[in-house]
């Protein structure tokens, strides 16, 4: 089991990047359109940096959503690799069968 606080920051960090994703997209999208004036753009760039960093969609970090384990992971299932066994073991996830050969 990951530390608690760890969880909880993954998770702060996500509410940020949700709150933050549509203004970080626009400023984005200003700051590479070549349209603009250079000034204009280096505006955009600015204000875009005084964002708070952790709204930035690539700090998050991808984590076990029943162990909180960072390491490990698969995306389609949302849960790591220990997880997962330990579930396919007490038959908890339809269709997975543990395999012995």
């Amino acid at each position: 089991m990951a530390k608690k606080s760890m969880v909880e920051r993954e998770r702060k960090r996500a509410r940020l990047v949700q709150k933050y994703a549509a203004r970080r997209a626009a400023l984005k999208a200003k700051a590479l359109d070549e349209n603009l004036d250079m000034a204009e753009r280096f505006k955009a760039r600015l204000k875009l940096a005084k964002l708070p960093r952790n709204s930035s969609p690539t700090r998050l970090r991808n984590r076990c959503e029943v162990t909180g384990r960072p390491r490990g992971y698969y995306r389609k299932l949302k849960m790591s690799r220990i997880a997962l066994r330990d579930f396919a073991s007490k038959g908890q996830i339809p269709g997975m069968v543990k395999s012995s050969w």
